[in-house]
């Protein structure tokens, strides 16, 4: 089976093109190729790009984000809409995105409002769509997850909003990949929707503390109901290597709680959860 990966060079893709490999033909598609063998340049953003990515494949993995630049939302629902044109016109059996969790919170933040869209743009063809939704990725190179350990090594002390009280469950990037190699042209997947997290749900704060407790900190954590997105996503630009464009979007998605409503993903792929502190010692290792 040929699967063209889209979005190959970001944290997720370069952790499942390895993963897909084992048992398909997999094309990595990304607007910046590293030059490695199976590589594609192509922007989906370009319906003629979008053509070139998919064409000969069977399955289409849709990663492709735009967080950072100022039209993301307009960006990644054009992707969205080529490949759902692209993958009926090529013969694509089955598209696999990857969303969020907490998109349907009626109180969307533009971020999780983008996934949603996104998700929505792919269905609009005649190609059959597989969703799993994920809440924070515990993995090297992961927006959130290094911005959560740079605030552990760089402040004793920080001054967090009422975010910090938020549910999330977050889930090891090993298992994500799992999952997403796991329903790549399976017939019973094509349609669904499929909530995947990692075996605990926490707050941020006690991401916060336990990624602390692993790296040896203790920061001190003073909540306040005044910091704003905004003000939340310029601090966040001063002390983490997350520049503030990536960072405000993030910091607004996370007042909707990311939990799993239900599990049924691993009666298809079954599989152990990897626990936190294995997923936060594996990133840090990288």
């Amino acid at each position: 089976m040929r699967v063209a990966v889209l979005g190959a060079s970001g944290v997720i893709g370069s952790a499942l093109v390895p993963e897909l490999a084992r048992a398909h033909e997999v094309v990595s598609v990304s607007r910046a190729p590293r030059g490695a063998p199976g590589e594609l340049a192509a922007d989906v953003t370009d319906a003629d790009g979008a053509r070139r990515a998919l064409e000969g494949a069977d399955v289409a993995v849709h990663l492709v984000h735009s967080l950072g630049s100022a039209s993301f939302e307009e960006l990644d629902r054009r992707a969205a809409e080529n490949v759902a044109r692209a993958a009926a016109e090529a013969g694509v059996r089955q598209i696999v995105y990857l969303g969020g969790l907490g998109d349907d919170d009626p109180d969307l933040s533009p971020h999780l409002r983008s996934r949603q869209e996104t998700a929505r743009a792919l269905a609009s063809g005649s190609v059959p769509v597989t969703t799993l939704r994920s809440g924070v990725v515990i993995g090297k190179g992961s927006a959130a997850f290094e911005t959560i350990r740079a605030l552990v090594d760089r402040l004793p002390a920080m001054i967090c909003p009422r975010w910090v009280t938020t549910p999330t469950q977050p889930i090891a990037l090993a298992d994500v990949t799992r999952f997403l190699a796991g329903v790549c042209g399976r017939d019973e997947a094509l349609g669904e929707n499929y909530d995947v997290g990692g075996p605990e749900v926490m707050t941020y704060r006690q991401m916060i503390e336990r990624i602390g407790a692993i790296r040896g900190k203790h920061p001190r954590i003073v909540e306040v109901p005044v910091l704003t997105p905004w003000l939340s996503s310029w601090w966040l630009h001063l002390v983490t290597p997350v520049g503030a464009s990536v960072s405000r979007p993030l910091v607004e998605g996370l007042r909707n709680p990311t939990v799993a409503r239900e599990d049924r993903i691993r009666e298809l792929v079954p599989a152990a959860l990897t626990p936190f502190e294995d997923a936060v010692r594996a990133a840090l290792a990288g």
